[in-house]
């Protein structure tokens, strides 16, 4: 009779949490910041078809990190939960408190009783009527949530990003403004390069538009596209003149 290897609890829990950590900083990073006009999501994404960036509902969106197979599966199952819940009560009731709260659940469950845990991790959005009333969600693979303030950083070198967004991010950016300067950011992380000593005066290149998935969610759609729907993805033209004005500025 074969006899199994014991694994203690702690060393069972930090090799899964090693292995999820590693498939997540292979990934490519992503961008989530809240500004004046609403909430910028900005993602490396070559990719025309595997979105990061999601809508979820009314007001409410999703960004991911990981394994596309894993987290596609989980913006799924929030847009079902969203449906039902807005659909059995009132759209009001569908929040990214509630959401977030569904989707810790289940990575945490995932992450102590299944032999893999998901190698993802998530930002949901809600875009409030003013900039006091935005909520980042950061979720990651073992459950863990946190409420962040102004931006989050997710996959790839997202130290490097945070240090130069950091340097360029604010609260009274524009959805343009905040895009710009999260390419840019992004950008010096796929550079792979140092940041010199004059930072402040080194503005690197915008990545490629074709290399970005780009999305808002817009603080007043009823008034700006009269629609309840503050989600709007940003691509082809439109993204390239957007970036281009910041180049040119």
């Amino acid at each position: 009779m074969t006899q199994q290897f014991y694994v203690s609890p702690e060393q069972l829990m930090k090799d899964r949490a090693d292995f999820a950590r590693k498939g997540i900083g292979r990934g490519r990073s992503v961008v989530v910041m809240s500004c004046r006009d609403g909430i910028a999501l900005v993602a490396e994404n070559p990719s025309p078809s595997l979105h990061k960036l999601g809508e979820i509902y009314d007001r409410i969106a999703f960004a991911a990190v990981g394994k596309y197979n894993e987290f596609e599966s989980l913006r799924q199952a929030g847009v079902r939960y969203a449906d039902v819940r807005g659909y059995s009560y009132a759209r009001e009731d569908v929040t990214a408190r509630g959401l977030a709260s569904v989707y810790a659940q289940s990575l945490g469950a995932v992450f102590t009783a299944e032999s893999k845990p998901f190698e993802v991790e998530l930002v949901v959005a809600e875009v409030g009527h003013s900039q006091d009333a935005d909520h980042l969600y950061r979720l990651t693979f073992d459950g863990s949530i946190a409420d962040e303030p102004g931006f989050v950083v997710m996959g790839g070198a997202a130290d490097s990003v945070v240090d130069a967004l950091r340097n360029s991010w604010s609260a009274d950016l524009s959805l343009p403004e905040a895009v710009r300067a999260a390419a840019q950011s992004l950008r010096r992380e796929g550079a792979g390069t140092a940041v010199p000593a004059d930072a402040e005066h080194h503005v690197p290149p915008a990545l490629d538009p074709s290399l970005i998935e780009v999305a808002f969610l817009e603080r007043d759609p009823d008034t700006l596209r009269g629609s309840r729907r503050a989600f709007r993805r940003i691509g082809g033209p439109e993204l390239e003149n957007l970036l281009q004005h910041g180049q040119d500025t």
